[in-house]
């Protein structure tokens, strides 16, 4: 099949396919009249958003470059910032980033958001979602 045979999909995706993810970052983006947005939302990455970046030429001088494209291309929203680009992921606090590039890597490599901890009380070990989204949790 060709890639010009693809038709976009008519409907949603079916139940129990989760495809976006919504997240609190730890810091928060600050925008420039000083608001912080913190809640947004990350949709799965596509084999087009991990194979063009690498041809981008930043990348090849910056290896390191290609999560802010990554990230540029499948977080749809961060607080009140609809077009979130490579300059919005730029002015993100590092912890930010981070807290990014692992809800990236869970929800496109392991598909989850969940990581196992251990309470250092009781050392009860139990899921935690990472991406702040669950209710009553940020």
């Amino acid at each position: 099949m060709r890639g010009s045979d693809l038709a976009e999909p008519a409907v949603a995706p079916a139940a129990g396919l989760r495809t976006e993810y919504p997240f609190v970052l730890p810091r928060g983006l600050v925008d420039d009249r000083g608001g912080v947005h913190r809640e947004g939302v990350m949709r799965l990455a596509t084999a087009r958003d991990e194979i063009n970046p690498q041809g981008d030429p930043r990348v090849r001088q910056n290896p390191a470059f290609l999560t802010v494209l990554l990230l540029a291309r499948t977080v749809t929203r961060i607080g009140a910032v609809h077009t979130v680009d490579t300059a919005v992921i730029e002015r993100l606090f590092a912890s930010d980033l981070a807290f990014l590039q692992d809800l990236y890597r869970r929800i496109n490599q392991q598909g989850h958001t969940e990581a196992e901890v251990a309470c250092p009380h009781c050392g009860g070990e139990f899921a935690v979602d990472v991406a702040g989204a669950a209710p009553g949790g940020s």
